[in-house]
């Protein structure tokens, strides 16, 4: 184990009691007093922010020390995929997200992120380079962003009217940037498509 998978290692651990806190939110949001149910939206920004927030982190040192492996080529875009798509659907289970983050916009999200995985099989089993492009990355800036401004408004903020125009400019946001990011890959990968293989 690298030091870069070590801290991706840690990044995934950080994500299942992010997810873990969320299951609570989840649960026992009806019956919790406003109070304790802020401090576990608190917990839960906290631990996002420490888990969304490394992530550069262990990409610097393997590129630092030349311990680019296989592990951290899986491991490293799966954990950034769990955060996000894990904090999505799980806003569909909480009263006060719910009407921000519907259904639809969820399977968006889900579904670019199948599409681009499979395009990127394809295209590294026939020894193509396919890598995260800047729309690619500029896109889990955004909802990286969209998670957060969703998660501090739903607690302490919970009402405010600046943060819920930003969480409606973010998600609004983030469905433009799915949906563009996605279509890029599409296009950059035509030439698979119109390969014999495919």
């Amino acid at each position: 184990m690298t030091l870069a998978n070590k801290i991706t290692s840690g990044r995934f651990f950080v994500t299942l009691l992010f997810l873990a806190a969320l299951t609570v939110v989840a649960l026992e949001q009806a019956r919790l007093p406003r109070e304790r149910l802020n401090l576990l939206y608190l917990l839960s920004f906290v631990l996002f922010l420490i888990a969304a927030g490394t992530d550069w982190v262990d990409g610097y040192f393997a590129r630092k020390y030349g311990e680019v492996t296989h592990f951290g080529r899986i491991a490293d875009p799966f954990v950034d995929k769990i955060i996000v798509c894990g904090a999505f659907t799980y806003f569909l289970e909480i009263d006060s997200l719910r009407a921000y983050f519907p259904a639809w916009l969820v399977v968006i999200v889900l579904a670019r992120e199948f599409l681009v995985h499979g395009i990127r099989s394809v295209a590294e089993a026939q020894g193509i380079e396919f890598g995260a492009n800047f729309l690619g990355k500029l896109k889990l800036v955004i909802q990286t962003f969209t998670v957060g401004t969703a998660l501090w408004y739903a607690s302490y903020l919970h009402g405010a009217l600046w943060t819920r125009w930003l969480l409606v400019v973010s998600a609004g946001a983030t469905l433009v940037v799915t949906v563009a990011s996605g279509a890029v890959y599409v296009f950059a990968a035509r030439k698979l498509f119109a390969s014999d293989k495919v």
